[in-house]
């Protein structure tokens, strides 16, 4: 699912790192797609990117789509701004979502909707795709919406 979006214009886009051990990532959400590394090895799901296995050491990380349902683990709102784009946006509510299909890992992200809202760990949560076509170099980011 897309969205308009969220955070306003002037924010520094990312990029795949130099070295492209995330450019998978990268490609799926461009898809639509939420791709995470698992170990082809132990079958150890893991994030952030890395190019060995963080529990048998081995460089068979392979990356796979995974449902993009979460819970939220945690959350902040923060009311400084972290990049001076930001400084009339603020505050906004970040979220630490675990995802149970693939192991329990947690990605970061925006929790999108009022910044006032309540926020409730546990709550389920739902990925989505916010594309930024018109940048020089385009990209999608992944952000979260709570779900019934």
């Amino acid at each position: 699912m897309t969205t308009s979006t969220y955070l306003p214009a002037g924010l520094p886009a990312p990029l795949p790192a130099v070295d492209g051990l995330d450019v998978p990532y990268w490609e799926g959400t461009r898809r639509g797609e939420l791709l995470v590394q698992r170990c082809g090895s132990c079958g150890t799901w893991q994030w952030g990117p890395e190019w060995l296995c963080h529990r048998c050491n081995t460089f068979e990380m392979q990356w796979q789509p995974v449902d993009g349902n979460g819970l939220i683990y945690s959350w902040q709102r923060p009311w400084h701004p972290a990049h001076s784009v930001l400084r009339d946006f603020g505050p906004y509510l970040v979220v630490l979502v675990e995802l149970p299909a693939a192991g329990s890992i947690r990605m970061v992200g925006n929790l999108l909707g009022p910044a006032d809202q309540q926020v409730v760990i546990g709550a389920p949560v739902e990925a989505v795709f916010e594309p930024h076509d018109d940048a020089e170099h385009p990209y999608t980011l992944v952000q979260w919406r709570l779900t019934p």
